[in-house]
C-alpha cells in the first residue's frame, strides 16, 4: 500500500470551503485592490472622486486610492507603486500642460504600456480632444463638467479591464517564453523549473484567476511510486515564499486533503473552488498542479484546461526522455573515462573526483552552472589519449627515461586525434581537456607550451584538479603524500605550475575538495 506523505494523512473531508486560508489558519488573505492614481492640483477633485467611488468592485476587488498634485509628483507615486492600474490625469497643474508632459514621459521615457490614463480637463480648449487624442497614448478623454458619477464608474471600470486584458496578454507572452526557455537548454538544471513556472503562467492566464499556485513534484526527480514526499518547485502569488521547500511543512491542511484526493485518484480535479492538475510520467515521477479561484469557470474554460493539461502531460514525458538522454550521456562519458583509468586498479574512483573538484573550481572561479557542468561532464576524458599508451610506460613502478617520458606525453595529442570530429558541446570541451591539462602557468607545459590564460580555464581547472589527485592518491610509481605535503607542493606551484587564482580558490575550499574524496575513496590516501 502506498505510504501518505505527512500532508496526505488528514482524514479526507468532503467539505471544503473556498475560503480555507492558503497560506496559514487565518483565512484567505483578500485579494489586492486596484490601485488608483488620482492626479489633480484641486483637493476637493480627490475628495469627490474618492466618495465616487467608494463602494466600487471589480472582479471582486476593491479599489486603492494614491493622490498626486502634481505632475512630478504623479511621476513619482507610478515609480513607487508600478503596478497602478488607473491614471485619472488632470492635464493643468504646475503648469497649463503638465498632464500631457506626464502622459508622455510615462508611455515614452518609462515605457509603461499597462497603466490606463484617462485625461480630465477642465479647460478643454487648451487642450483640444482631437489633438489630445491623436498626439498621446492616452486612453480616454473627458471634459470635468461631464464627468458624472455613472460617467466616472463606466471609465474606470472600462479602463480596468483593459488593464486586466493587457496583463492576460502578457502572463500569456511570458508563460510562453519559460516554457520555450525550459526545452531550448536540456543541459541547465533549472529547465524543469522553468516548465513548471511558465505552465503556471499559462493556467492562470487561460483562466485568468487568482495568482497564487503551486507546482509540486516527488522529492527526487525520478522517485519510485511510493515516495513520501514532494518538494514546491514552482509558486506564484502568496505561494512564492514557498518555493524549493518539503510539501509535508508547507501546505495547508486542506490543500494537502486535495491534493491527496488527485493523487489517490490518479486524475486531474476541479474540487470545490481549485484546480488539481495530477501528471504521472512512465519513469515514475508525479507532478501536481494547485490553482485557486476556479469556482466561477465555464465548460468551456473547464475544456480548454483538460486540452491544455493534455500537453502538458505530453511535454513532461518528453522532459523525462530527454533527462534520461541526458543521463544516458553521463554515464556513457564516465564509464569511458573509468576504461581508460581501470587499468590501473590504483585509480578507480579517479575520474569521478577529478570531475567533482572540477566542477568546484569552476563555480567558486565564477563560471556559470552550464559551464561547470559541462566541464564536469568533459573532464572523464582528459586522459582519454592514455589508451594509446604501452602498459609498461604506462604503468612503470620506476622513473621513467627521457625516450619513456616523450612517449607518455603523447598522450593529450593522441586524445585529441580521438574526440576532434565531434561538434558536441561536450566533445569539444573534452578536446581542450584532453589537450590542456598537463600545460602550465609559466609556459614550461606540454604539448603546446602554453603560458597564463592562453591556457583554456577547463585546462587550467583540470590540471588543478588532476594533480592533486594524483598526489594524494597512491600511484604505481609512487605512494599517496600526506595532506600537508601536497598542499605545500600546490602553494609552491602557485604562479608556475598552476594559475594563482586557482590555487587560492582550492586553499579555501579544501574542506570540500577533501569531502569529494571522501565520497569517492580509493583506499590509497594517506589523511
Amino acid at each position: 500500500m502506498e505510504p501518505k506523505a505527512k500532508w496526505m494523512q488528514a482524514e479526507p473531508d468532503d467539505t471544503l470551503f473556498a475560503d480555507e486560508s492558503i497560506c496559514g489558519p487565518e483565512g484567505l488573505q483578500p485579494l489586492e485592490k486596484w490601485k488608483i492614481i488620482i492626479a489633480d492640483d484641486q483637493k476637493e477633485v480627490h475628495e469627490i472622486t474618492r466618495i465616487v467611488l467608494d463602494e466600487f468592485t471589480f472582479e471582486d476587488r476593491g479599489l486603492e486610492f494614491l493622490s498626486a498634485y502634481s505632475g512630478e509628483e504623479t511621476l513619482q507615486l507610478l515609480a513607487d507603486h508600478p503596478n497602478a492600474a488607473v491614471i485619472l490625469l488632470d492635464v493643468v497643474m504646475e503648469s497649463d500642460d503638465a498632464g500631457l508632459e506626464v502622459a508622455r514621459r510615462i508611455r515614452q521615457e518609462h515605457g509603461n504600456r499597462f497603466v490606463r490614463i484617462i485625461l480630465r480637463t477642465g479647460h478643454p480648449g487648451k487642450a483640444p480632444e482631437n489633438k489630445v487624442i491623436t498626439e498621446y497614448d492616452i486612453n480616454d478623454y473627458k471634459e470635468k463638467t461631464e464627468l458624472t458619477a455613472q460617467k466616472l464608474f463606466s471609465a474606470v471600470t472600462s479602463a480596468l479591464r483593459a488593464y486586466r486584458d493587457l496583463h492576460i496578454i502578457e502572463q500569456n507572452r511570458r508563460g510562453l517564453e519559460k516554457i520555450i526557455d525550459s526545452s531550448a537548454d536540456l543541459f541547465q538544471i533549472q529547465s524543469l523549473r522553468k516548465f513548471a513556472n511558465g505552465v503556471l503562467t499559462q493556467l492562470l492566464s487561460i483562466l485568468r484567476l487568482d495568482e497564487s499556485s503551486l507546482y509540486i513534484q516527488d522529492a527526487a526527480y525520478s522517485a519510485a511510486l511510493d515516495s513520501d514526499d514532494f518538494i514546491i518547485l514552482a509558486a506564484t502569488g502568496k505561494f512564492e515564499a514557498l518555493l524549493g521547500r518539503s510539501v509535508n511543512d508547507s501546505i495547508p491542511k486542506r490543500i494537502g486533503q486535495l491534493m491527496e484526493r488527485a493523487v489517490r485518484q490518479k486524475k486531474s480535479l476541479f474540487l470545490d473552488d481549485a484546480y488539481i492538475g495530477f501528471f504521472a510520467t512512465r519513469k515514475g515521477s508525479r507532478h501536481l498542479f494547485y490553482l485557486n479561484g476556479c469556482k466561477n469557470l465555464t465548460e468551456m474554460d473547464k475544456a480548454l484546461i483538460r486540452i491544455f493539461s493534455t500537453n502538458i502531460s505530453v511535454a513532461l514525458e518528453n522532459l523525462d526522455l530527454n533527462q534520461e538522454i541526458i543521463e544516458t550521456q553521463k554515464e556513457v562519458i564516465m564509464i569511458l573515462g573509468e576504461v581508460i583509468e581501470s587499468r590501473s586498479k590504483e585509480t578507480g574512483n579517479h575520474v569521478h573526483r577529478v570531475a567533482k573538484v572540477s566542477h568546484l573550481l569552476a563555480m567558486e572561479a565564477g563560471l556559470d552552472e552550464k559551464q561547470a557542468e559541462l566541464l564536469e561532464l568533459a573532464s572523464p576524458m582528459h586522459d582519454v589519449g592514455k589508451i594509446g599508451i604501452p602498459d609498461k610506460i604506462l604503468f612503470k613502478p620506476a622513473k621513467l627515461s627521457h625516450e619513456e617520458l616523450a612517449v607518455i606525453r603523447t598522450h593529450t595529442e593522441i586524445g585529441v586525434e580521438i574526440l576532434k570530429n565531434s561538434r558536441r558541446e561536450i566533445m569539444e570541451a573534452a578536446v581542450l581537456a584532453a589537450q590542456q591539462h598537463h600545460e602550465r602557468w609559466d609556459g614550461n607545459g606540454y604539448p603546446r607550451g602554453l603560458k597564463g590564460e592562453e591556457i583554456h580555464i577547463f585546462g587550467r581547472i583540470i590540471s588543478l584538479a588532476d594533480v592533486f589527485d594524483s598526489l594524494i592518491h597512491r600511484r604505481a610509481y609512487k605512494d599517496a603524500w600526506d595532506l600537508d605535503r601536497v598542499l605545500d607542493y600546490i602553494r609552491d606551484e602557485r604562479g608556475r605550475h598552476f594559475d594563482p587564482a586557482l590555487v587560492d580558490i582550492f586553499l579555501n575550499n579544501i574542506e570540500s575538495v577533501m569531502a569529494i574524496n571522501a565520497r569517492y575513496p580509493d583506499e590509497t590516501m594517506v589523511r
